[in-house]
């Protein structure tokens, strides 16, 4: 679909999704001269009630930019150039090389690597594709790295993925728990709720559980530090506490749970000591958070990385959620777990079955009958659908390297930069026999690698739908043109899927794929078949389930305390401590996590494009404890090595005293492009756990070093602490309302100011507020307490 692009000055308006984090920030644009000129915040709208961040603010800055990539690209040999091509010869010879090597070594020897960053539309049908036409469930996404926890947890305990719970329950809640996210950086708008429900209510209890003091933790009532690895020990005595208190909700256990005997019995079975010496806590501050949560009316836990980002992701899930099982705070206003989704459309990738054990509907390619179902729809022979499992992201490139995977397809995702083990990651690409990469940009870490290229359309380039963390399903309209001969990401999938001669492909614009994707989830768990395109238009948003066309949408699940398992009833799990996979030593003492920041996202193909962006945060570096590195001599501001037993990075310093001592923080963004021996992924280690396959980003063993021959650091005191003022805007017009909307006017066409929602004003590692050691207290104390497999 093209919009009328008007290059005099006259303009389009249009309504979109933002394409960064899951929050679903609804946004109101305004374009001419073929770009965005302004953007604000939709107040009505439910994920943000017009509040908007610094990087939603400067998306005018990075959607046409020069590194757009304009035409299809492809090279027949690696020591060849790459040449422009049209869409016909470049999907000819495509689709081709597939045929060719599918012949050769079989349905099995090609992959699909996705993205959460992938509309609706366009992960149906890469599943269509891959799994319902060639025959492989090798399709995976880079959700892998972030929620694949979260699912496997949602599902072992409730008995179906998707969080029960929604944003208007933060209005409702008398005390909210953070656990293992950095949510004023990470979700600024939803923490603008937060921070307004607080201010408003001081009544309200907040409770942050993180290894970090962060900006979160700074406006939390209470701050645990948790050992890295602690949480399971951490989760397991507080439930212990509530037992022994009985403050359990025991109608709810004996009417709607199962599993609660083994579950008791495992906690008050294991010595007391070991756990609390596990979790880094002091045995008087688990008291006081088992006191906080037992005397909380409604309590929400919100959680992200920190808990899924582990071999031991789907336990650390499981544990929170018997939390809310224990004491019956789940199918409720302003109680349950809330899983914090990472990127804009994770949510929609799980539905459609954009993960390798997955089928449209929230059906699964190890059951037969649900293969039976789609085959059906699809008008599938028999057996189309494998029963075998499919490759996840860090398999998919280990089958890269060993020969096992011969062709790839990377749409959406950098992971050149975003997986572990980036040596490893490098190397499977050079050894992949095709690359095919999909994307807007080029050139980025990935596409460098590739042997094909597909430009794509933007977010406000193209009409698509995406699901938030809530559950919120949104309709986003195209806006601008995309530049040269970009397409939509399903109608290249949709062209390629006919070039390979599989019927079910001709389909003419995105609501068609939609309409027959939401057909497939009737009678499901995550039931859309209520949300016709049409509907969906008019109404900008639907919540699921939402099963027939005039149903309303729901805002909670759970609410009749009936759970979609065999029994009807929620799983208790007896989650023991399990040690890491990597220790520390006397070589390697010191823990690596990484994380965000606010100013960033995910490997900055976007968010390096913006001056302003840019400017606040220039450069890749290492947070340490200042005692850390006083042990190393290291000042503020020098260059340091950080070593792991995979890689060494060369990053200044900067000091956080709100760090656990023995920890130290790199934020993921930078790739190569950004300097050599910057992305913190060179030293993470690629281990996964047997259930969920998420990696471990958030422990492995490093040493610091002041690098060699590196100039003294100037005596600049802003060095020793994390940038956290706010950007100075240009132009911004402010209507205050909770949280704040902001509305950012762009001078220019491909200018737009950043406003920051909320205080992000000076921060406690400016004021030395921390909260101390763990363990001992000496450097590298009470941090190998971590991994382990996901067992069911």
């Amino acid at each position: 679909m093209a919009v009328e692009s008007h290059q005099d000055g006259r303009t389009t308006q249009g309504e979109a999704i933002c394409p960064y984090c899951g929050v679903g920030c609804r946004l109101w644009m305004e374009a001419a001269y073929g770009g965005l000129i302004r953007i604000k915040g939709v107040a009505d709208a439910p994920a943000n009630l017009g509040g908007i961040c610094a990087k939603g603010a400067t998306l005018g800055q990075v959607i046409q930019t020069p590194d757009r990539l304009m035409m299809p690209q492809f090279r027949t040999h690696r020591e060849k150039e790459r040449r422009p091509v049209g869409w016909a010869e470049a999907l000819q010879w495509v689709s081709g090389r597939f045929r060719e090597i599918i012949s050769k070594h079989g349905p099995h020897a090609v992959a699909f690597y996705g993205s959460g960053q992938l509309d609706s539309e366009a992960g149906y049908l890469a599943v269509k594709l891959f799994k319902g036409s060639i025959g492989t469930n090798n399709t995976d996404s880079n959700s892998r790295l972030c929620m694949a926890a979260a699912v496997a947890g949602y599902r072992t305990s409730l008995g179906a993925d998707g969080p029960p719970t929604c944003y208007a329950d933060i209005d409702l809640s008398d005390c909210m728990v953070v656990w293992g996210s950095n949510m004023a950086e990470a979700f600024p708008v939803t923490f603008d709720r937060v921070r307004a429900r607080l201010k408003a209510n001081p009544e309200v209890d907040m409770i942050v559980v993180d290894p970090r003091r962060t900006n979160t933790a700074e406006v939390a009532k209470l701050h645990v530090p948790v050992a890295p690895g602690g949480d399971i020990p951490l989760m397991n005595a507080v439930g212990r506490l509530l037992i022994e208190r009985d403050a359990v909700d025991r109608r709810f256990v004996e009417d709607h749970t199962e599993g609660f005997e083994a579950y008791r019995d495992s906690l008050l079975q294991a010595d007391w000591r070991e756990m609390v010496e596990a979790s880094g806590v002091s045995e008087a501050l688990v008291r006081t958070l088992a006191k906080r949560i037992a005397g909380a009316r409604r309590w929400l836990t919100f959680y992200c990385q920190g808990l899924n980002q582990s071999t031991v992701g789907m336990w650390k899930n499981n544990s929170v959620i018997n939390l809310h099982l224990l004491t019956g705070q789940i199918g409720k206003p302003g109680a349950g777990p809330f899983s914090l989704t990472g990127q804009p459309n994770a949510m929609g990738g799980r539905e459609v079955g954009l993960l390798a054990q997955a089928l449209p509907g929230y059906r699964f390619t190890e059951d037969p009958g649900h293969r039976a179902e789609v085959e059906e729809y699809w008008g599938r022979a028999e057996g189309t659908i494998s029963a075998r499992p499919g490759l996840t992201a860090v398999e998919m490139f280990r089958a890269l390297e060993s020969g096992r995977l011969n062709a790839v397809w990377i749409a959406a995702t950098n992971p050149a930069v975003s997986l572990p083990d980036l040596h490893h990651i490098r190397r499977a690409l050079a050894k992949a026999e095709l690359v095919v990469v999909q994307d807007p940009y080029h050139p980025t870490e990935t596409s460098l690698l590739a042997d094909v290229l597909l430009p794509t359309s933007q977010w406000a380039e193209k009409t698509f739908t995406s699901t938030n963390s809530e559950r919120l399903v949104s309709y986003s309209e195209q806006v601008i043109n995309p530049p040269g001969l970009a397409w939509p990401d399903w109608q290249i999938i949709a062209r390629f899927g006919e070039a390979m001669g599989y019927p079910g492909f001709d389909f003419h614009d995105s609501s068609q794929v939609w309409d027959e994707f939401i057909e497939l989830t009737a009678g499901r768990p995550c039931d859309m078949s209520g949300m016709a395109s049409a509907r969906l238009r008019a109404s900008r948003h639907l919540r699921w389930p939402c099963p027939n066309a005039d149903h309303p949408g729901t805002e909670r699940l759970y609410l009749d305390r009936k759970f979609p398992t065999p029994s009807g009833r929620a799983r208790f799990h007896a989650r023991p401590h399990q040690p890491p996979r990597e220790t520390t030593d006397h070589e390697f003492p010191l823990v690596l996590t990484t994380g965000r920041i606010y100013t960033h996202w995910h490997t900055m193909t976007r968010t390096g494009k913006s001056p302003k962006l840019v400017q606040r945060e220039p450069s890749a570096y290492v947070e340490v404890h200042p005692d850390d590195a006083a042990s190393v001599g290291l000042a503020a501001g020098q260059l340091a090595e950080l070593t792991s037993r995979r890689g060494t990075l060369r990053l200044p310093v900067r000091f956080n005293p709100g760090l656990s001592r023995g920890l130290v923080f790199v934020p993921f963004h930078w790739g190569d492009q950004y300097g050599e021996q910057t992305a913190a992924n060179y030293l993470t280690i690629s281990a996964i756990g047997r259930i969920a396959k998420q990696p471990e980003f958030k422990y492995c063993a490093v040493r610091l070093a002041p690098a060699p021959d590196a100039p003294q650091p100037e005596p600049v005191f802003a060095r020793t602490v994390r940038s956290e003022r706010p950007l100075k805007p240009v132009v911004v017009k402010t209507e205050q309302m909770t949280p704040r909307s902001v509305e950012t006017v762009c001078a220019e066409p491909d200018g737009a100011t950043a406003a920051v929602p909320g205080a992000h004003g000076r921060s406690a590692h400016a004021r030395g507020h921390g909260p101390g050691p763990v363990g001992r207290g000496e450097p590298g104390a009470g941090v190998a307490v971590q991994s382990g497999d996901d067992h069911v």
